[in-house]
């Protein structure tokens, strides 16, 4: 299937000061205040609540009594449809609940998000030694182990870069002494979906442990690729060994 290329056209600066200020919320938060929002966007108070109003419009915002903000109905409503229409969860928390099972370590399914990688799907380790990351938080795209599975594969299958270490593993590389490791995901139209991985302390998901949980990973991240609609076989049938 042909790829259509983006329209070179430039967006518009209302709507993206509006964008701003909706992902200006973060996980876990309740209703915000002005001040907090506009040391969240870089936007002045009157900016905000001009885009306020609009956004209450569309049920994208809600104005509390106190004059606090929060998400309105409309982001729900969205977020439904966005999961209906994908799908992923019931094709992914299974596996992902098995790793661990298998593992100890924590599962995490992770997608790209512009210059960020955004955890969607999350099933902790047993273990109380753990990182402290839950869906819809962001990470950034740096060398971490996602991120290179992120990075390296996004244009497959248009673009087959060559890799010898699969699952990719790396140590400290965004939260000190947490060691990950993770493979790409193929879906529909052999695209990449995003990226299965296994995170732990440093100390424990040791580059020894890693290499006996290669086989598990891989497994899995074959099997995920399969239920999705693709097929990882190309990328998995190199020679694995730990990245550096």
């Amino acid at each position: 299937m042909a790829v259509k290329e983006r329209p070179a056209l430039e967006g518009v600066a209302a709507v993206e000061r509006g964008l701003v200020l909706l992902t200006s919320f973060r996980h876990g938060d309740g209703a915000l205040g002005l001040a907090e929002l506009a040391e969240r966007t870089g936007l002045v108070k009157s900016t905000i609540m001009r885009l306020a109003v609009s956004l209450e419009r569309f049920n994208l915002l809600v104005r509390m009594p106190d004059g606090r903000y929060q998400l309105g109905s409309e982001v729900v409503r969205l977020n439904a449809i966005y999961e209906d229409s994908n799908d992923l969860e019931r094709h992914i928390q299974p596996v992902l609940a098995k790793l661990v099972v298998q593992t100890k370590e924590t599962a995490t399914f992770y997608v790209r998000q512009g210059d960020a990688r955004l955890c969607l799907f999350r099933v902790n380790s047993p273990s109380t030694l753990r990182l402290d990351v839950h869906p819809g938080m962001q990470r950034p795209m740096d060398g971490a182990a996602t991120a290179q599975a992120l990075r390296v594969f996004e244009h497959w299958p248009d673009e087959q870069p060559q890799v010898h270490n699969l699952p990719f593993y790396t140590a400290g590389a965004t939260t000190a002494h947490v060691a990950s490791m993770s493979v790409p995901i193929i879906g529909h139209g052999d695209r990449l979906v995003g990226a299965l991985s296994l995170a732990g302390p440093a100390a424990r998901l040791t580059e020894e442990r890693a290499r006996q949980l290669n086989a598990l990973l891989l497994d899995a991240g074959a099997t995920l690729s399969r239920s999705l609609g693709g097929d990882a076989d190309p990328i998995y049938r190199v020679p694995i060994a730990l990245a550096g």
